[in-house]
């Protein structure tokens, strides 16, 4: 069974979205600036360590913004 998480998604062409399929989590990052990019990851801390270096504190205004992404990972 897959479950899909989404991340956000501002609009059609850029969302980021997580699918569990078993042991193996699958993120799927489109941007209209890059496309697709697919990233594979066999455990939740590796999924929380790119998370933390792909979004660093610094990048957002508020550290609400930043907390509201980051729990988003957490709850996959």
């Amino acid at each position: 069974m897959i479950k899909k998480h989404q991340i956000y998604k501002k609009d059609n062409w850029n969302m980021m979205t997580v699918e569990v399929q078993g042991r193996k989590i699958v993120l799927r990052e489109i941007s209209d600036e890059w496309g697709e990019e697919t990233h594979d990851f066999l455990s939740r801390p590796a999924l929380m360590q790119w998370a933390s270096d792909r979004f660093p504190k610094e990048r957002f205004e508020t550290e609400a913004e930043w907390e509201e992404i980051m729990n988003a990972f957490r709850e996959v």
